[in-house]
């Protein structure tokens, strides 16, 4: 069994064997491997996909989930002692907390595999739902140029990992002061999407905009990056602030298609951690 709390504890192996996973579940293999388990699960009510799929892909898989808020975490009780009594019914745990040392705090004593669905610094399962769905439209991701429009937050942390784990090359276009460490910043998405392959996004909080208005994705910029390249933005997107309304109605938008694979890809997770 298997914790997936980081992209980073993973190998480009374990990657392969999630998505090799994945092009079975297509094949009608692994039916029923949740008969009997039951997944707990910890979300805030405003998740949405995260949540559906993991879900549903329970569902499918024949399993049960038992579904509490993320504040369940934060109450007096130690969770130590909360695991320690969970672990005597729960076969697979599926967590999204903004706080990532709660999730290694629940892994350290939790008997059963944990999967870490979203925090303040990262959200590997939505990387690497991208990028099986990247794989399916890409001949070698190693090869593509990668650039990451958006904050220091954790979407662009998550593809920082994924980078570090696969070995693309991935570069940032964001206002001032908003840099990730580690990787080359630009402030100015004309220059910044100059021989990019793939182009992701994250929305914007309000208080930044600002910053932020020399680096929106539009069609003309799209148009600007090497040939064949797609605009994958991080859901939920705001047309007019990271993105302009052109360049979601365009061919370079892929991100309703990628989304399809969120489902699959929750699934070939909770496959791989409890299996491998």
């Amino acid at each position: 069994m298997k914790d997936l709390i980081k992209l980073t504890d993973l190998t480009l192996d374990d990657i392969k064997g999630i998505f090799e996973i994945a092009d079975e579940i297509l094949k009608g293999k692994y039916k029923d491997i949740l008969k009997r388990k039951t997944v707990v699960m910890f979300f805030p009510n405003n998740s949405i996909r995260t949540r559906v799929t993991f879900e549903k892909g329970v569902f499918l898989l024949g399993g049960q989930t038992i579904l509490f808020s993320t504040e369940t975490l934060d109450k007096k009780e130690d969770l130590q002692d909360v695991f320690g009594y969970l672990n005597n019914w729960a076969d697979l745990v599926v967590v999204r907390h903004k706080d990532i040392d709660v999730i290694k705090k629940i892994a350290k004593f939790s008997c059963v595999p944990v999967i870490n669905a979203m925090t303040s610094i990262n959200h590997p399962c939505e990387m690497l739902s991208d990028l099986y769905a990247l794989s399916k439209i890409r001949n070698n991701l190693k090869e593509d140029k990668f650039l990451f429009c958006g904050i220091n937050g954790n979407i662009g942390y998550a593809w920082k990992e994924a980078s570090e784990v696969i070995g693309f090359d991935l570069e940032q276009c964001c206002g001032m002061g908003y840099e990730i460490g580690g990787i080359v910043s630009h402030h100015n998405i004309d220059d910044a999407i100059v021989g990019k392959d793939i182009v992701c996004t994250d929305s914007l909080p309000s208080s930044v905009l600002k910053d932020f208005n020399r680096c929106q994705v539009t069609k003309q910029v799209m148009e600007k990056a090497n040939k064949g390249a797609v605009l994958n933005p991080c859901p939920p997107f705001y047309r007019g602030e990271e993105v302009s309304d052109d360049v979601i109605n365009s061919k370079y938008f892929v991100g309703y298609e990628f989304k399809k694979y969120l489902l699959l890809v929750q699934q070939a997770i909770m496959i791989y951690c409890l299996t491998k």
